[in-house]
């Protein structure tokens, strides 16, 4: 059975491009896939990391379900979890892998570009 943590309140959660190198060991996998960030307000940061590391341990999948800004429901594997206090409360911080099926690429084609020659 695989374990997910789910938002339930809130606006979809917003994902950071990540550049520290070693989420780099993260990203081992035969399909292509973003390694990103997602900073979540929680009441029991411990227990949801403690829920991760049991299925890392356990070598199952855990992942992160919420919907989209478009309201359709969404999941993302977990890769790494920790949480840390802040003024506010518990902040979870989740690293995620998002697919290439799961990015939206946007592709800019210049007009310009093969007219030089007519």
């Amino acid at each position: 059975m695989e374990d997910k943590i789910t938002i339930i309140e809130g606006p979809p959660p917003t994902f950071e491009a990540v550049a520290d190198s070693w989420v780099l060991g993260l990203n081992e996998s035969p399909n292509m896939a973003d390694i990103v960030m997602t900073r979540l307000r929680t009441f029991n940061g411990a227990a949801l990391v403690e829920r991760c590391y049991n299925a890392w341990h356990n070598q199952q999948p855990i992942h992160l379900e919420f919907r989209t800004s478009e309201g359709l429901q969404h999941e993302a594997s977990i890769v790494a979890a920790r949480y840390v206090e802040v003024d506010e409360g518990q902040m979870l911080l989740l690293w995620i892998r998002l697919s290439d099926e799961n990015t939206e690429l946007e592709i800019d084609y210049d007009d310009d570009i093969g007219d030089e020659g007519e």
